[in-house]
């Protein structure tokens, strides 16, 4: 039976930024309908061989060259939200690459069962079988998988197995990596890695007969005992046949083309209202995101004493202390709610980003269902501050509550990047002090921006908390009060703060506009960096 090659990979070598090797002189082709595995030990080169060959990662040198069909990817981490029931997180998965078969995937992968189960509360290897069951959705010719059975117990993980096989048999090329022994049993051929080098690729059964053993499993000592990594490579460099290593590709054409992914419009609504859904199904979430508000309001009314802004006895210190955490509460509030939105889901990002995603849609479909919530947020926490009597009868609250939630989208959309930016969540959890920091020394509130030296100053300009701070206490007239006497400190204060209050406050809402969408276009530019998009096939 002709088997017709959809991956050809051709004297290929990856190098990291030291210059050292991962890979070296790597040339193999898998055929359609094969089940390939790549073994070895660790560091060996397996993820890199697998993502070069995907398309994630570029090669060093050489080349891969595949065939014009669909391709699906499945990294070791968990690649669906996990918030929602299983049919509706692949329905949405479907809708943003103009898939169907929903209901096929979910029963050649044998989870028809569980399709209104949250996809958090399936076991481990049925949360595996539904990330596979969302790259099924496109139908592809060739599916990759890192470690896909790493974890699961022997059962589970030959169970899995089988279903992969049942997926080759059907004529998708399957290609995955493993430390599992008992994997390679199920496949049609297995690579051999030891140092980057290819030491052997072939059926399982002659590789044990090529490396002297009974098992696989005493490949891997032979390995480390015989012979070094570049006498393994040149030895089955020698023994291999030209023919076995360098076959046609199929003609453009042979298989279906990939779907053309939806448009900008279209998929930043589709994500909106995921995201929509997610927040409202995780109920914990949305009370922690509810409630820091309501621990912050508890701290003002135990702070302050109301009736500050009373112009019979006004009170100068806690006026201009009050307007500057009341503009700190709106920044916090933005920045919390953006810190872990990105980072907590980077490897389905990564996954959608690689099966044509945009990243631009997919940051505004954060904000576009962070930002009401933050809205809603500052409007309750500016009437119960003015109930308590903490604010003013007389202020501009329509004036306040715009540039409060000018202030949260600045933060929501600098939270957004961070998370974007970090590795892992707890890197966004370190970084809040090491922002919230500046955007109290430098605001002008605890020490005046007349008053500062003159980096602090500059430091100043780059706060968005320092453009809420001012448009704040423009719209409170905290120097209109200060000025009216009442208290011996109005006038020395006045005369600190010089004209900080003086601008009005439109100029700090464009200033805090320009903040969010700086922070947004670059937050989008990060997650289009990180994750790379769809590769492009060759012929």
């Amino acid at each position: 039976m002709t088997v017709y090659p959809v991956i050809d990979v051709r004297a290929v070598s990856q190098r990291v930024r030291s210059g050292e090797y991962t890979l070296r002189d790597v040339s193999l082709t898998v055929g359609r309908g094969e089940l390939v595995s790549i073994i070895g030990g660790s560091g060996t080169g397996k993820t890199t061989l697998l993502n070069t060959m995907c398309g994630l990662q570029l090669p060093a040198e050489g080349e891969v060259h595949r065939d014009h069909g669909t391709h699906g990817y499945v990294p070791q981490d968990d690649i669906i939200h996990l918030t929602l029931p299983l049919r509706r997180t692949l329905s949405y998965t479907a809708a943003l690459r103009q898939a169907d078969g929903v209901d096929d995937a979910l029963r050649v992968l044998e989870l028809a069962g569980r399709a209104h189960v949250p996809v958090g509360s399936l076991s481990g290897g049925e949360r595996k079988r539904a990330s596979i069951a969302a790259e099924l959705l496109t139908r592809p010719g060739v599916f990759f998988l890192d470690e896909p059975t790493s974890g699961l117990d022997p059962a589970r993980a030959a169970e899995l197995m089988r279903t992969l096989r049942r997926l080759a048999e059907a004529g998708t090329a399957v290609v995955l990596t493993t430390h599992n022994p008992l994997d390679v049993r199920h496949c049609d051929k297995v690579a051999v890695l030891t140092g980057g080098y290819l030491a052997f690729y072939g059926p399982p059964e002659q590789a044990c007969g090529y490396f002297g053993t009974a098992t696989i499993g005493e490949v891997y000592e032979r390995l480390a005992a015989d012979r070094t990594a570049e006498e393994w490579a040149q030895k089955f460099s020698s023994s291999r046949t030209a023919d076995a290593i360098s076959p046609q590709l199929p003609a453009p054409g042979s298989m279906a083309a990939p779907r053309a992914t939806i448009g900008w419009l279209r998929q930043c609504a589709l994500l909106t209202k995921r995201n929509a859904e997610m927040l409202a199904r995780s109920k914990l979430t949305l009370a922690i995101l509810l409630g820091s508000p309501v621990m912050v309001l508890a701290m003002f009314v135990v702070l302050f004493r109301p009736h500050a802004f009373d112009p019979v006895h006004p009170s100068p210190e806690a006026t201009v202390m009050i307007a500057f955490w009341v503009a700190f509460g709106g920044f916090f509030f933005g920045l919390t709610y953006g810190l872990l939105q990105i980072c907590t889901e980077f490897a389905v990002v990564r996954r959608e980003r690689f099966t044509g995603m945009r990243a631009g849609p997919y940051v505004l479909a954060k904000a576009a269902v962070l930002l009401p919530l933050l809205a809603a947020v500052d409007a309750a926490f500016l009437v119960v501050l003015r109930v308590l009597g903490r604010l003013p009868s007389a202020g501009d609250y329509g004036a306040m509550f715009v540039t409060l939630v000018l202030s949260s989208a600045a933060a929501l959309g600098l939270g957004l990047l961070i998370s974007a930016a970090v590795a892992e969540p707890a890197q966004a959890t370190i970084a809040m002090p090491m922002v919230c920091f500046p955007q109290v020394l430098f605001v002008g509130a605890i020490l005046p921006v007349p008053v500062m030296a003159a980096v602090g100053r500059w430091i100043s300009y780059a706060m968005s908390n320092r453009w809420a701070f001012e448009g704040l206490g423009h719209s409170l007239g905290v120097d209109r009060l200060w000025a009216a006497g009442g208290s011996p400190l109005g006038p020395p204060l006045l005369a600190s703060y010089g004209n900080t209050f003086a601008h009005p406050a439109s100029l700090d809402w464009l200033i805090l506009a320009g903040f969010a969408v700086a922070f947004l276009a670059a937050t989008g530019l990060v997650v289009a960096r990180r994750t790379p998009s769809a590769p492009q096939a060759r012929g």
